[in-house]
């Protein structure tokens, strides 16, 4: 219900607009705190790059995280990942691999995992994962927090916002009465933002682009040929901002029967399931590992690349190159 009027005000924003106010000034207060007393935070011995948000609800984060890790590894690096894990039930640090359920690990971490072939590790406590990644893999010399904006218990060298460019920061209030998670001031100290899908007033940023690139089985992710390629299905999406994952379907062509929201990080029901077992089903990558055993012969995902502009990834580069050169 609160979701429904984040992109508007109404009579029921202003009635919540005094709790937002009070969560403002706790998180500007809460990270005013670690900036004071950064020993506070772990400061890990690798540079630490932070991919999030200050929004809920789904940005473009993980082709982010996936770009930076393709374009570490080519430029030498070896990067590794910490996440939060939501969705999943792991309690402490948890290396994720290719096959860890995604119930465990959730869906994000374990998409990471299998696109980026870095080291993975999930644990609510960001800065408790990132020493596990440097015990377990100290071959590692970069760490991408996914999702760690707010997370101050962890310390940063290079922050990234990521902005859907559509829905942007809706009626620009806190959460409870508007999504964001922390004012909109907080963007002044980011390093660089990015926006998914087109650019933002009063903020310069990277504009990504989300390329489709090819359609794979759900049941045993083979690659199926262009001449192949769905024409039509059933649309199934657990991401946060669903409609996106539409819009790509059909300008792309594609004549969609039915649309099924199941809620980001949701999934269909058993009852659903068995439905639609003959049906032809279209997903996103990400939903597709929760689908990896009980999918139909006709379920098929989706693949998507992030296309950046050259000046993002030289800027970072720099970044890294002046952070181990004071360290030498």
């Amino acid at each position: 219900m609160l979701e429904s009027i984040w992109y508007k005000r109404s009579i029921l924003t202003w009635i919540l607009w005094p709790l937002s106010c009070l969560f403002a000034f706790v998180v500007k207060q809460r990270r005013k705190r670690y900036m004071l007393q950064p020993q506070q935070s772990y400061r890990s011995p690798v540079a630490v790059i932070i991919v999030g948000n200050i929004s809920v609800g789904g940005n473009g984060k993980t082709p982010v995280v996936l770009a930076l890790c393709e374009f570490l590894k080519a430029n030498g690096y070896n990067p590794g990942i910490v996440s939060r894990g939501y969705g999943g039930n792991a309690k402490g640090p948890l290396e994720v691999t290719p096959q860890t359920p995604a119930s465990l690990s959730g869906d994000e971490p374990l998409l990471l995992r299998l696109r980026s072939e870095v080291p993975v590790i999930v644990c609510a406590d960001r800065s408790k994962a990132a020493r596990f990644l440097i015990e377990q893999h100290p071959q590692s010399d970069v760490i991408i927090a996914d999702d760690g904006m707010q997370h101050y218990p962890l310390a940063r060298d290079i922050e990234i916002c990521v902005v859907d460019a559509k829905r942007q920061f809706g009626n620009g209030f806190c959460l409870p009465a508007g999504p964001l998670r922390e004012p909109l001031s907080r963007l002044d100290s980011v390093t660089r933002i990015v926006t998914n899908g087109g650019t933002i007033e009063n903020y310069p940023s990277d504009v990504m682009t989300l390329i489709p690139t090819q359609w794979h089985r759900v049941l045993d992710g083979k690659a199926i040929e262009e001449s192949s390629a769905p024409r039509n299905g059933i649309a199934v999406a657990g991401i946060g901002h669903p409609e996106r994952f539409y819009h790509t379907l059909q300008n792309q062509g594609i004549s969609l029967n039915e649309c099924i929201d199941v809620g980001d990080h949701g999934q269909l029901s058993h009852a659903q399931i068995k439905q639609y077992q003959n049906q032809q089903v279209l997903m996103t990558e990400k939903d597709a590992l929760k689908y990896r055993n009980k999918a139909g012969e006709h379920w098929y995902y989706l693949c998507v690349s992030a296309q950046l502009p050259d000046d993002f990834y030289q800027f970072i580069l720099q970044r890294l190159e002046s952070f181990y050169a004071t360290r030498k």
